[in-house]
């Protein structure tokens, strides 16, 4: 499949280690079962992009890992800078910019209802709008697009509080972003579900 050299899909993961992830799933299964459940949603998160004709960067939080779900043959693999999740984001869309994207998107890597048909429509939406938004249950957003670089949609939010999505809708005022269907991302074990997808992993 040929990739559209000007559509840039940035996924940003954390490392796969004990303790470091999924921390306040942690708190309800243990350390132990929720690597195993980040795990297999890279995994899923790596099958499901790697389905998308565009450039595929993901963005590690500490290094970048040689061996894991992400093919380098398929992703490209950089680590994020900055001092907080915005200024990462931020950071990263800026590099896809000025490496010639015309659209760009960042996601994460704990969304299991992520499909390649919602990529897609992320992508296609930035032919008639600007910025595009998936906003998630909690408050915040799983996905964000946009044409060109807006500094402003990273700064001073309060990162992980159910304000982000108001707040960056807020930035957006004088313009109408495209809203993709509300998403829930894993963060709680009330967010495990399908159950008969996640169970096994909590053996």
């Amino acid at each position: 499949m040929n990739q559209t050299r000007d559509s840039h899909l940035i996924i940003f993961c954390k490392n796969p280690i004990l303790g470091h992830c999924k921390t306040r799933l942690a708190a309800s299964i243990g350390p132990e079962k929720a690597l195993a459940v980040y795990k297999f949603l890279m995994q899923h998160t790596a099958n499901i992009t790697k389905q998308v004709a565009v450039k595929r960067f993901v963005y590690y939080s500490e290094k970048s890992e040689r061996n894991d779900a992400f093919d380098p043959e398929v992703f490209n693999k950089e680590v994020q800078c900055g001092d907080n999740l915005g200024s990462r984001m931020a950071n990263a869309l800026n590099t896809a910019f000025e490496h010639g994207a015309k659209k760009a998107i960042v996601i994460g890597s704990d969304l299991y209802d992520l499909t390649p048909e919602l990529i897609l429509q992320a992508f296609k939406a930035l032919d008639t709008h600007k910025t595009v938004i998936g906003p998630a249950q909690d408050g915040g957003y799983y996905l964000i697009g946009m044409t060109q670089m807006n500094s402003i949609l990273f700064e001073d939010k309060n990162w992980g509080n159910s304000t982000v999505l108001r707040d960056t809708l807020s930035n957006l005022k004088s313009e109408s972003p495209f809203l993709l269907p509300i998403k829930n991302d894993i963060d709680r074990i009330e967010d495990l579900y399908p159950e008969e997808v996640f169970k096994p992993l909590l053996k």
